[in-house]
Protein backbone atom coordinates (compact mmCIF):
# COMPACT_ATOMS: atom_id res chain seq x y z
CA UNK A 1 0.00 0.00 0.00
CA UNK A 2 1.33 2.78 -1.35
CA UNK A 3 0.14 6.99 -0.55
CA UNK A 4 2.01 10.08 -2.11
CA UNK A 5 1.51 13.20 0.04
CA UNK A 6 3.00 16.11 -0.19
CA UNK A 7 2.52 20.34 -1.08
CA UNK A 8 3.11 22.91 -3.88
CA UNK A 9 6.48 23.23 -3.06
CA UNK A 10 9.10 21.82 -0.66
CA UNK A 11 10.80 25.37 0.38
CA UNK A 12 9.56 28.66 1.82
CA UNK A 13 11.06 30.81 4.36
CA UNK A 14 7.52 31.05 6.24
CA UNK A 15 7.84 27.23 7.39
CA UNK A 16 10.92 27.82 9.30
CA UNK A 17 9.92 27.21 13.27
CA UNK A 18 6.69 25.17 12.16
CA UNK A 19 7.95 22.21 9.20
CA UNK A 20 11.98 23.19 9.06
CA UNK A 21 13.94 24.05 11.96
CA UNK A 22 14.81 27.46 12.89
CA UNK A 23 18.50 27.17 12.08
CA UNK A 24 17.95 25.95 8.71
CA UNK A 25 18.20 29.64 6.61
CA UNK A 26 17.43 27.97 3.37
CA UNK A 27 20.07 25.18 3.80
CA UNK A 28 19.05 21.64 3.28
CA UNK A 29 15.07 22.09 2.79
CA UNK A 30 14.52 19.27 0.68
CA UNK A 31 16.03 17.06 2.88
CA UNK A 32 13.89 18.33 5.83
CA UNK A 33 10.77 18.58 3.84
CA UNK A 34 11.21 14.65 2.05
CA UNK A 35 12.04 13.31 5.55
CA UNK A 36 8.14 14.26 6.05
CA UNK A 37 6.73 14.32 2.76
CA UNK A 38 6.98 11.97 0.63
CA UNK A 39 6.50 14.16 -2.63
CA UNK A 40 6.01 17.17 -4.04
CA UNK A 41 4.81 19.19 -7.10
CA UNK A 42 7.66 20.15 -9.53
CA UNK A 43 6.05 23.41 -10.87
CA UNK A 44 9.09 25.36 -11.10
CA UNK A 45 9.83 22.95 -14.54
CA UNK A 46 6.67 24.77 -15.86
CA UNK A 47 8.50 28.00 -16.34
CA UNK A 48 12.36 27.05 -16.78
CA UNK A 49 14.93 24.56 -16.90
CA UNK A 50 16.36 24.01 -13.36
CA UNK A 51 20.65 24.37 -14.06
CA UNK A 52 22.77 21.12 -13.58
CA UNK A 53 24.23 21.85 -10.25
CA UNK A 54 20.74 21.94 -9.10
CA UNK A 55 19.32 19.14 -10.21
CA UNK A 56 22.48 17.72 -8.80
CA UNK A 57 21.62 19.29 -5.63
CA UNK A 58 18.23 17.95 -5.16
CA UNK A 59 19.40 14.35 -6.04
CA UNK A 60 22.10 14.51 -3.13
CA UNK A 61 19.37 15.85 -0.47
CA UNK A 62 15.59 13.39 -1.49
CA UNK A 63 15.90 10.97 0.79
CA UNK A 64 15.30 7.42 -0.71
CA UNK A 65 11.55 7.24 -1.69
CA UNK A 66 10.99 10.82 -2.55
CA UNK A 67 8.83 11.49 -5.91
CA UNK A 68 9.35 15.18 -7.74
CA UNK A 69 6.68 15.25 -10.00
CA UNK A 70 7.76 17.68 -12.75
CA UNK A 71 5.71 19.60 -14.60
CA UNK A 72 6.16 20.19 -18.47
CA UNK A 73 7.81 23.38 -19.78
CA UNK A 74 4.75 25.32 -20.25
CA UNK A 75 6.41 26.30 -24.07
CA UNK A 76 5.01 22.47 -24.68
CA UNK A 77 1.98 22.39 -23.41
CA UNK A 78 0.28 25.64 -23.58
CA UNK A 79 2.43 28.38 -26.05
CA UNK A 80 2.88 25.62 -29.47
CA UNK A 81 1.77 22.49 -30.96
CA UNK A 82 2.25 19.91 -28.73
CA UNK A 83 5.44 17.91 -30.33
CA UNK A 84 6.78 14.81 -28.42
CA UNK A 85 9.95 15.36 -30.88
CA UNK A 86 10.43 18.72 -29.31
CA UNK A 87 14.33 19.73 -28.82
CA UNK A 88 12.46 21.73 -25.51
CA UNK A 89 11.25 18.12 -24.62
CA UNK A 90 14.06 16.43 -25.08
CA UNK A 91 16.06 18.70 -22.80
CA UNK A 92 13.87 18.80 -20.39
CA UNK A 93 13.79 14.94 -19.87
CA UNK A 94 17.55 14.89 -20.49
CA UNK A 95 18.15 17.75 -17.51
CA UNK A 96 16.06 15.47 -15.30
CA UNK A 97 17.54 12.40 -16.17
CA UNK A 98 20.15 12.36 -13.17
CA UNK A 99 16.83 12.20 -11.00
CA UNK A 100 15.47 9.26 -12.28
CA UNK A 101 14.82 7.15 -8.76
CA UNK A 102 13.55 10.47 -7.82
CA UNK A 103 10.94 10.98 -10.62
CA UNK A 104 7.17 10.48 -10.09
CA UNK A 105 4.27 10.67 -12.47
CA UNK A 106 5.20 13.81 -14.56
CA UNK A 107 2.33 16.36 -14.73
CA UNK A 108 1.03 17.79 -17.84
CA UNK A 109 -1.09 20.48 -17.84
CA UNK A 110 -3.13 21.96 -21.09
CA UNK A 111 -5.20 25.33 -20.80
CA UNK A 112 -8.42 25.73 -20.91
CA UNK A 113 -8.78 26.73 -24.97
CA UNK A 114 -6.93 23.08 -25.79
CA UNK A 115 -11.04 21.10 -26.00
CA UNK A 116 -12.19 18.37 -27.55
CA UNK A 117 -10.78 19.04 -30.94
CA UNK A 118 -7.40 19.37 -29.61
CA UNK A 119 -7.72 14.93 -28.66
CA UNK A 120 -6.14 13.93 -32.26
CA UNK A 121 -2.91 15.59 -31.47
CA UNK A 122 -2.97 15.07 -27.46
CA UNK A 123 -3.22 11.41 -28.44
CA UNK A 124 -0.01 11.36 -30.98
CA UNK A 125 1.43 13.30 -28.10
CA UNK A 126 1.06 11.29 -25.54
CA UNK A 127 2.07 7.99 -27.95
CA UNK A 128 5.61 9.61 -28.02
CA UNK A 129 5.92 10.08 -25.08
CA UNK A 130 9.65 8.17 -23.44
CA UNK A 131 7.83 4.99 -22.01
CA UNK A 132 10.33 4.79 -18.97
CA UNK A 133 8.30 7.83 -17.35
CA UNK A 134 4.59 7.67 -16.20
CA UNK A 135 1.64 10.65 -16.48
CA UNK A 136 -0.62 12.59 -15.32
CA UNK A 137 -2.99 14.91 -17.01
CA UNK A 138 -5.25 18.08 -15.41
CA UNK A 139 -7.13 19.44 -18.43
CA UNK A 140 -8.84 23.06 -17.73
CA UNK A 141 -11.44 23.25 -20.76
CA UNK A 142 -15.21 23.15 -19.35
CA UNK A 143 -15.76 20.58 -22.29
CA UNK A 144 -13.78 17.79 -20.14
CA UNK A 145 -16.26 18.69 -17.44
CA UNK A 146 -19.49 18.13 -18.86
CA UNK A 147 -19.90 13.79 -19.22
CA UNK A 148 -20.38 14.37 -22.99
CA UNK A 149 -18.13 12.71 -26.32
CA UNK A 150 -15.19 14.46 -25.89
CA UNK A 151 -14.75 14.00 -21.95
CA UNK A 152 -15.82 10.00 -22.45
CA UNK A 153 -13.09 10.32 -25.40
CA UNK A 154 -10.64 11.93 -23.45
CA UNK A 155 -11.01 8.98 -20.35
CA UNK A 156 -10.68 6.27 -22.73
CA UNK A 157 -7.94 7.95 -24.50
CA UNK A 158 -5.78 8.43 -20.46
CA UNK A 159 -7.42 4.30 -19.65
CA UNK A 160 -5.99 2.80 -22.50
CA UNK A 161 -2.27 4.21 -21.96
CA UNK A 162 -2.37 3.96 -18.01
CA UNK A 163 -2.22 7.97 -17.75
CA UNK A 164 -4.24 9.31 -15.01
CA UNK A 165 -6.33 12.15 -14.57
CA UNK A 166 -5.39 14.62 -12.37
CA UNK A 167 -8.51 15.86 -10.16
CA UNK A 168 -7.94 19.21 -9.66
CA UNK A 169 -10.16 20.35 -6.87
CA UNK A 170 -10.41 24.40 -5.75
CA UNK A 171 -13.68 24.57 -4.20
CA UNK A 172 -13.00 25.26 -0.49
CA UNK A 173 -10.74 28.45 -2.52
CA UNK A 174 -14.19 29.60 -3.94
CA UNK A 175 -16.14 28.97 -1.08
CA UNK A 176 -16.32 32.04 0.17
CA UNK A 177 -15.41 36.03 -1.11
CA UNK A 178 -11.88 36.43 -0.75
CA UNK A 179 -10.71 38.56 2.27
CA UNK A 180 -7.36 38.72 2.00
CA UNK A 181 -3.87 39.52 -0.89
CA UNK A 182 -3.04 35.65 -1.18
CA UNK A 183 -6.62 34.46 -1.27
CA UNK A 184 -7.46 37.67 -3.84
CA UNK A 185 -4.37 35.96 -5.80
CA UNK A 186 -5.66 32.61 -5.82
CA UNK A 187 -8.52 32.93 -6.79
CA UNK A 188 -7.66 34.80 -9.55
CA UNK A 189 -4.97 32.29 -10.56
CA UNK A 190 -6.65 28.72 -9.99
CA UNK A 191 -9.42 27.61 -12.30
CA UNK A 192 -13.02 26.85 -10.97
CA UNK A 193 -13.64 23.65 -12.47
CA UNK A 194 -16.17 20.90 -11.24
CA UNK A 195 -14.73 18.25 -9.58
CA UNK A 196 -14.56 14.96 -11.23
CA UNK A 197 -12.82 12.29 -9.06
CA UNK A 198 -11.64 9.46 -11.77
CA UNK A 199 -9.02 6.88 -12.07
CA UNK A 200 -7.79 6.51 -15.20
CA UNK A 201 -4.45 4.60 -14.11
CA UNK A 202 -2.63 3.01 -11.28
CA UNK A 203 -1.52 6.52 -9.54
CA UNK A 204 -4.39 8.96 -9.69
CA UNK A 205 -3.30 12.55 -8.18
CA UNK A 206 -5.37 14.97 -6.32
CA UNK A 207 -4.42 18.49 -6.03
CA UNK A 208 -6.43 20.35 -3.34
CA UNK A 209 -6.64 23.95 -3.30
CA UNK A 210 -7.97 25.32 -0.32
CA UNK A 211 -8.13 28.23 2.07
CA UNK A 212 -6.06 29.51 4.99
CA UNK A 213 -8.73 27.90 7.74
CA UNK A 214 -8.09 24.36 8.33
CA UNK A 215 -11.62 23.64 9.42
CA UNK A 216 -13.33 25.04 6.10
CA UNK A 217 -10.70 23.35 3.94
CA UNK A 218 -11.71 19.65 5.76
CA UNK A 219 -15.22 20.13 4.81
CA UNK A 220 -14.33 19.81 1.29
CA UNK A 221 -11.72 17.25 1.81
CA UNK A 222 -14.28 14.47 3.77
CA UNK A 223 -15.13 13.02 0.22
CA UNK A 224 -11.54 12.66 -0.47
CA UNK A 225 -10.81 10.87 2.35
CA UNK A 226 -13.56 7.82 1.17
CA UNK A 227 -11.86 8.06 -2.26
CA UNK A 228 -8.32 8.26 -1.49
CA UNK A 229 -8.96 5.29 0.91
CA UNK A 230 -10.74 3.55 -1.54
CA UNK A 231 -8.34 4.02 -4.40
CA UNK A 232 -5.76 2.45 -2.01
CA UNK A 233 -7.83 -0.42 -1.09
CA UNK A 234 -7.97 -1.35 -4.27
CA UNK A 235 -4.14 -1.49 -4.99
CA UNK A 236 -3.78 1.76 -6.53
CA UNK A 237 -0.70 4.36 -5.23
CA UNK A 238 -2.74 7.49 -5.16
CA UNK A 239 -1.33 11.09 -5.02
CA UNK A 240 -2.02 14.01 -3.17
CA UNK A 241 -1.18 18.07 -2.85
CA UNK A 242 -2.54 20.18 -0.32
CA UNK A 243 -2.32 24.17 -1.11
CA UNK A 244 -3.15 26.90 0.52
CA UNK A 245 -3.39 30.57 -1.12
CA UNK A 246 0.17 31.51 0.90
CA UNK A 247 1.10 28.15 1.32
CA UNK A 248 2.17 29.06 5.15
CA UNK A 249 -0.34 26.51 6.38
CA UNK A 250 -0.14 23.81 4.02
CA UNK A 251 2.63 20.94 6.35
CA UNK A 252 -0.21 21.19 9.06
CA UNK A 253 -3.09 21.07 6.53
CA UNK A 254 -1.40 18.47 4.93
CA UNK A 255 -0.53 16.23 7.54
CA UNK A 256 -4.13 16.85 9.32
CA UNK A 257 -5.62 15.45 5.57
CA UNK A 258 -3.36 12.06 6.98
CA UNK A 259 -3.85 11.82 10.09
CA UNK A 260 -7.89 11.97 9.06
CA UNK A 261 -7.18 9.31 6.49
CA UNK A 262 -5.49 7.45 8.77
CA UNK A 263 -8.76 6.63 10.48
CA UNK A 264 -9.99 5.48 7.36
CA UNK A 265 -7.82 3.02 6.86
CA UNK A 266 -4.04 1.59 8.34
CA UNK A 267 -1.54 4.06 7.66
CA UNK A 268 2.03 4.39 9.29
CA UNK A 269 2.40 7.39 11.55
CA UNK A 270 3.57 10.80 9.13
CA UNK A 271 6.74 11.50 10.40
CA UNK A 272 7.18 13.94 12.91
CA UNK A 273 8.14 18.02 11.63
CA UNK A 274 12.31 18.33 12.15
CA UNK A 275 11.25 21.48 13.97
CA UNK A 276 9.71 19.34 16.02
CA UNK A 277 12.30 17.20 16.69
CA UNK A 278 14.89 20.26 17.41
CA UNK A 279 12.16 21.72 20.30
CA UNK A 280 11.94 18.09 21.59
CA UNK A 281 15.91 18.08 21.64
CA UNK A 282 16.08 21.08 22.98
CA UNK A 283 13.30 20.10 26.23
CA UNK A 284 15.17 16.95 27.32
CA UNK A 285 18.72 17.99 26.45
Amino acid sequence: MKLSLGLAQWSTAQWRGQLFSQDEEGRHTLRQYSSVFNAVEGNTTFYALPKEETVSKWKEEATPGFEFCFKLPQNITHRGTLDSESAELTKFFRRIEPLEEHIGPLMLQLPANMGGTCLPALARFLDGLPSQHTFSLEVRSPVFFEKGEEEKQLNRMLAERGIDRTSLDSRALFSAPADSEAMIDAQQKKPRLPVHAIATGSRPMVRFIGRMEEEQNAVYWQPWLKKVAQWLEEGKEPIVFIHTPDNLQAPIQARTFYQQLAKQIALPPLPPFPAENIQQDDLFG
